[in-house]
């Protein structure tokens, strides 16, 4: 009984051991991958899942140095491993829904990113590229759902009323997309004021030749400034 015991802990304590070596390649990996050192970075990631098959964080690194050299194929061959050795790593839901993205599979990126923030619901890029697959299918009241729980989770977050400023706008919802827009601009994104100039200074029907001489005066905005509509002639 005493021998079993003793075997068993001895069991145990390599299992650890090696689980701790895996885990020790699998992050000297992530630091070459992070310094561009692809090719030490894979022989350390090759090492960690020799010692523990099973270790999804190193499938899931290796995955993102297959991207770096455009192995479509060897990406989601290890997302899918690192995804079914743990049905809960949102991070590799979202890597394998980007790939889905750059292969034009916007409706597999969708499901990729839902995965993701089923497990993660604050998982802001899940639902901003989300948004951005849904907006390629056009359907833009789900698009603009995204950016608005991403703006409910990070109230600063210009991105999101940008691209909420764009859909809107493409849904014919001009008044709401030029106030993200702007909402955009005032938190500090630079392009959103192109944005604007191009999308929200749209001709009115006060400023048509036949409407100028009506009681209201508003100052029409236009790219080359303010000009005030010309004044009703006496006589």
């Amino acid at each position: 009984m005493v021998r079993l015991f003793i075997f068993l802990t001895i069991v145990f304590l390599s299992n650890f051991v090696f689980a701790q070596s895996a885990k020790d390649y699998t992050q000297k990996g992530r630091e070459l991958y992070e310094k561009r050192e692809f090719m030490e970075a894979l022989l350390n990631l090759n090492k960690a899942l020799e010692i523990d098959p099973n270790y999804a964080q190193a499938y899931y690194v290796r995955g993102n140095i297959k991207e770096a050299f455009d192995d479509r194929h060897g990406v989601m061959k290890d997302y899918n491993v690192a995804i079914e050795k743990s049905p809960k790593f949102a991070e590799a839901f979202f890597a394998r829904g980007n790939v889905k993205m750059k292969l034009l599979d916007y409706y597999g990126a969708i499901a990729d990113y839902s995965s993701a923030i089923a497990v993660n619901e604050n998982y802001i890029e899940a639902y901003f590229n989300r948004g951005k697959a849904r907006q390629f299918l056009n359907t833009y009241e789900d698009a603009i759902a995204d950016c608005t729980k991403i703006i409910q989770i990070n109230p600063k977050n210009y991105d999101a009323y940008y691209m909420r400023g764009i859909l809107n706008i493409s849904y014919g919802k001009i008044k709401e997309g030029c106030l993200d827009l702007s909402k955009a601009r005032e938190l500090g994104d630079l392009k959103a004021y192109e944005t604007i100039k191009e999308k929200c200074n749209q001709k009115t029907t006060d400023e048509e030749p036949g409407n100028w001489f009506k009681p209201r005066w508003q100052p029409c905005i236009f790219f080359q400034g303010v000009i005030e509509p010309p004044h009703e002639t006496q006589g």
